[in-house]
């Protein structure tokens, strides 16, 4: 069941919902929301240009090291996953779940030159 709905000019854009054991977080992915699908793009290229690391956040007193990515580095090469500017007046934030079809898109292309190289 729908728990939260987000909507713009009258159309649903996304929900959290649950089934009652799990909580989703859904955003709009229907066919007909979307035009000029491209499926050929090069995601290897774009994937080795991000730059995961391990950092801790100043206001952790136990210094905790975490993994992930400085906003303004993605900016460039996954901007819808940031929000805000660099050095803006509100700290950036990034949505980890827009990298996810970079990742997929990553894993076919090597699939598909692993096995050129096995055949």
């Amino acid at each position: 069941s729908t728990l939260i709905a987000f909507d713009k000019s009258f159309a649903g854009v996304g929900s959290i919902s649950t089934n009652g054991s799990s909580v989703s977080y859904n955003t709009s992915s229907d066919y007909r929301l979307k035009e000029n699908v491209d499926y050929t793009w090069d995601a290897t290229t774009r994937l080795k240009q991000l730059k995961p690391a391990r950092f801790n956040f100043i206001v952790d007193d136990t210094n905790t090291l975490v993994d992930g990515f400085l906003a303004h580095e993605v900016q460039g090469i996954v901007p819808e996953a940031i929000k805000g500017e660099k050095d803006g007046d509100e700290m950036q934030c990034i949505d980890h779940s827009k990298l996810v079809p970079l990742l997929v898109k990553t894993i076919q292309e090597l699939e598909a030159r692993i096995a050129t190289l096995e055949g």
